[in-house]
C-alpha cells in the first residue's frame, strides 16, 4: 500500500497556479500585463500632467513662479528650485511609469514627491478637496507599481537587469523615495 505521508504528497503533487484544473479558474498572464499597463498609464500621465503644470503652466498650472510661491508659502526654502525639482520629478517619473522605464525608480520618484503632498494637505482631513485620499491614493500606486514591476507590457522588457522584476529593486526604491521625501521634510519649516 502507497505512502501517504505528507513528504511523500507534498513531493509528487505540485500544482502550478497557471493550471486548471476542474472547476477551477485561473488568471491569464496576459490579463494581469494588461492591468499593470492600464494602471502606468494612468498614474504616469497624471503624475506627468502634473508636473507640466509645475514646470510649464499647462493645463491651468503655475508655472514655476506660481508653483514656487505656493511651496514657500506651504514652508519649503527656495520654493522656485523646489517647484523645478517637483515638477521634473512628477514629468519624467510619470513618462517613466506611463512606458515602463525604470519602473522601480520611477515609482520611487512619485512615492517620494507624494509624501511631501501628504504632508502639506495632511491637516485637510481625509477627503478631496482639501484632504490627502487623491494624494494618498497615488502614493500606494506607485509604490504597488514599484513592487510589482511594470509588466509585459513594458520597456524594462528590453533591460537585462529589470527583464525579471525582483521584489527586493521594489522595496529598495520605495525605501529610496520615503528617505528622500523625508529629508525633504526635515527642510520644510
Amino acid at each position: 500500500m502507497p505512502s501517504s505521508s505528507p513528504s511523500t504528497t507534498a513531493a509528487t503533487t505540485t500544482v502550478s497556479p497557471a493550471r486548471a484544473t476542474a472547476g477551477s479558474a485561473t488568471t491569464s498572464p496576459h490579463a494581469y500585463d494588461a492591468g499593470l499597463l492600464l494602471l502606468r498609464l494612468a498614474l504616469g500621465l497624471t503624475m506627468a500632467a502634473h508636473g507640466s503644470q509645475k514646470l510649464f503652466g499647462w493645463f491651468g498650472g503655475g508655472g514655476i513662479d506660481g508653483t514656487g510661491q505656493f511651496f514657500t508659502m506651504s514652508g519649503y526654502p527656495a520654493g522656485d528650485a523646489m517647484a523645478v525639482v517637483a515638477g521634473l520629478t512628477e514629468t519624467l517619473g510619470g513618462l517613466a511609469l506611463a512606458v515602463g522605464l525604470l519602473t522601480p525608480l520611477a515609482g520611487a520618484a512619485i512615492v517620494g514627491t507624494m509624501v511631501n503632498a501628504i504632508a502639506v494637505t495632511w491637516g485637510g482631513g481625509f477627503f478631496a478637496p482639501k484632504g490627502s485620499e487623491y494624494e494618498l491614493l497615488l502614493t500606494a500606486g506607485a509604490a504597488a507599481l514599484a513592487l510589482t514591476g511594470p509588466g509585459r507590457y513594458a520597456v524594462d522588457r528590453f533591460l537585462p537587469v529589470l527583464r525579471a522584476h525582483r521584489l527586493a529593486y521594489g522595496v529598495a526604491a520605495v525605501v529610496v523615495g520615503l528617505v528622500t521625501a523625508g529629508v525633504i521634510l526635515l527642510l520644510r519649516k
